[in-house]
């Protein structure tokens, strides 16, 4: 049973002199529904501290990816159940707030600045509310890379080198809204072309293509493969749980708001708005600091209590400058970047990773041997690898964009209409070029 919650505390409770919490929210009974993409790591800790605050008042936690939680609430809007909406990726909420999905809501909390970076910490309009800062980098497993006699990274850059082939994760953007920023990031960053030629190079090297964000973390904190492609509270929890890991910012990166919104609708509007005010609290920032959390909050006077060394945005300005990431623009393009992903990394990767390889061992011979000759072929089998179906001034078409609705969990899922006819054509784009450059690169190699 749903519960309304009064904004006046009830005599008998004043009477029974019962110390609140200023964001407590009185109930007999209650359940605030939250759709959210976070780790149970994560939600444990802020639904343990909210219920202690608020007797009587239970957190229903309904975990999913950010695009099936857009999805999800897209489809149930008729008879709402949810409350809150809760992830990092602040599209995902531009999306919902366009589908006129969210309420706004004004938060009573002060200390939080207009900007973390370049970038608005709430949405201007009221809409959603970032509780936490992210940025996107690289992780790794420092008794792997001293095994396997690895260099540390410290640019995207390095990823694309012969020594890290078969040693990288990352999951698919599709399946992640914050490795969907991740991409976009390397795209606003280095452009169209030179960010998915740099994308491709990168995931020449890929063991493997997680199918959840946190199954990169996993994977670099097992050794399960030694790099990680990650949102970087995956890096600094691993690190202050205690795994034998190391966390990295490249200079190209993007420092984004993680959000929470009131769904519109929301059986208990008011009690929701009572969570956002705590997670803003300095009770609520603080938590971001937990071991398992290792969150940036968005209030700067929460660094005071932060572990040494711990990374302050607010203090270094170089995270995330290089970028002035537009949020619109990740928008418009959101479904149709994470189709062509899939169709040219995702469901090719062994093609991708054998195109890769053909050319590394070329060019290690080259290197050694120089001839033009076979120079011109490997130039060409690169050319073919990085190669693109459109460009960008296709990709914010918005009627080209509006046909990408569907995604898919596996390859073998079916997509239909015009979306289908597209991603064939750029699988056969993709399948014929790896082939052509695996065919240049061996035919240099018989050259030298």
């Amino acid at each position: 049973m749903r519960l309304h919650f009064s904004k006046v505390l009830s005599g008998v409770t004043l009477a029974a002199g019962i110390a609140l919490s200023p964001f407590a929210v009185m109930a007999s009974d209650g359940t605030l529904t939250i759709v959210t993409s976070f780790p149970s790591d994560l939600t444990k800790v802020f639904k343990t501290a909210f219920e202690q605050e608020n007797p009587g008042v239970k957190l229903e936690i309904l975990k999913k990816k950010t695009t099936a939680g857009i999805k999800y609430i897209q489809e149930t809007q008729a008879k709402n159940q949810t409350d809150l909406f809760w992830a990092s990726a602040p599209d995902a909420f531009e999306v919902l707030k366009d589908d006129g999905l969210l309420q706004k809501y004004e938060s009573s909390v002060t200390g939080i600045p207009d900007k973390v970076g370049a970038f608005p910490i709430n949405d201007p309009d009221g809409y959603y509310k970032g509780f936490a800062a992210a940025g996107y980098g690289i992780m790794w497993n420092t008794r792997y890379i001293q095994a396997k006699k690895l260099p540390a990274p410290e640019e995207w850059g390095d990823l694309r080198k012969p020594i890290y082939h078969g040693h990288v994760g990352m999951s698919a953007p599709s399946r992640s809204g914050t490795t969907h920023l991740t991409v976009e990031t390397l795209l606003q960053g280095e452009g169209w072309n030179q960010g998915w030629g740099l994308m491709k190079e990168m995931a020449g090297n890929f063991k493997t293509v997680t199918e959840r964000s946190f199954g990169v973390p996993d994977g670099v904190n097992s050794g399960n493969f030694g790099v990680g492609i990650v949102i970087d509270f995956f890096g600094l929890s691993s690190k202050g749980s205690g795994f034998p890991v190391d966390f990295r910012y490249p200079s190209m990166t993007t420092l984004v708001p993680a959000n929470i919104g009131i769904v519109k609708n929301a059986p208990n509007a008011e009690a929701a708005g009572k969570f956002i005010d705590f997670l803003l609290s300095s009770s609520g920032q603080e938590l971001l600091l937990d071991p398992k959390i290792r969150r940036l909050p968005v209030n700067p006077a929460t660094y005071a209590k932060a572990p040494e060394n711990f990374p302050n945005p607010f203090k270094d300005s170089s995270i995330g400058a290089a970028v002035k990431f537009d949020l619109a623009k990740s928008k418009d393009r959101y479904n149709l970047v994470n189709s062509l992903f899939d169709v040219m990394i995702t469901y090719r990767l062994d093609d991708l990773r054998e195109a890769t390889k053909a050319i590394q061992e070329a060019e290690i011979v080259l290197a050694k041997a120089p001839n033009a000759e076979a120079q011109k072929l490997v130039d060409e089998a690169r050319a073919l690898v990085a190669a693109l179906p459109i460009d960008e001034a296709k990709s914010m078409d918005a009627d080209f964009a509006s046909i990408f609705k569907k995604k898919r969990k596996k390859a073998t899922d079916k997509v239909t209409g015009r979306q289908a006819e597209v991603e064939q054509e750029w699988d056969a784009f993709a399948v014929a070029n790896y082939a052509k450059a695996i065919e240049l690169a061996e035919e240099a190699l018989s050259k030298l």
